[in-house]
């Protein structure tokens, strides 16, 4: 059996046209549906699962995530 496991892997919405945001993941853009989070915004970091954002997340702890993973990488 294999398991397949999710990385939450903060993203920042750097553009939102149409509940669809164009979000960052360090370099790698995705397009973004909102309809889970309609009230995000442009600069907000995002935790996004099947292609939703599910999760608005505090600058300060998106930074902290982004620095884990760049030392485990």
């Amino acid at each position: 059996m294999i398991l397949l496991m999710c990385l939450a892997i903060p993203g920042k919405i750097i553009l939102i046209k149409d509940n669809v945001a164009d979000v960052d993941f360090g370099g790698v853009g995705r397009k973004v549906g909102l309809d889970l989070l309609p009230d995000a915004k442009i600069g907000d970091y995002v935790i996004v699962h099947a292609g939703f954002a599910i999760q608005i997340l505090d600058t300060d702890d998106a930074k902290n995530r982004l620095d884990i993973f760049k030392k485990i990488l």
